[in-house]
């Protein structure tokens, strides 16, 4: 059952990460807590439609919203981030492996190229 939920959880973070406004909400408020409006300056939306977005973001657990008198900021969640970067991590392995196996590949070849044009 947590498999499940985590692939759920994988699937949900993925989905919204899918949509470049709202990885530019989520790298805005990597700065720091933002309400809708200071949210919405940036963009060429109105506030239902970056609000929409947010609630995507929030479904997907990559936002929460926080309460500060009257505003209720919006902030960044960590936590389906790691979740993310823990998935990935077993492919970046295998890439780093195969980008050192090209390197080294390429590094003999240009070492018998070397010694042809002596």
């Amino acid at each position: 059952m947590a498999m499940h939920m985590t692939s759920e959880r994988l699937d949900a973070a993925f989905a919204a990460l899918a949509d470049p406004t709202r990885r530019a909400i989520l790298a805005r408020l990597a700065a720091g807590p933002a309400t809708v409006s200071e949210l919405t300056q940036p963009f060429a939306l109105s506030q239902p439609t970056v609000s929409k977005h947010l609630k995507v973001l929030e479904r997907a657990g990559l936002i929460a919203r926080g309460r500060d008198a009257q505003r209720r900021p919006r902030e960044l969640t960590a936590i389906p981030l790691k979740d993310i970067a823990d998935w990935v991590e077993p492919y970046r392995k295998f890439w780093d492996q195969q980008l050192n196996s090209l390197d080294g590949y390429l590094q003999k070849i240009q070492a018998k190229g070397k010694k042809r044009a002596r």
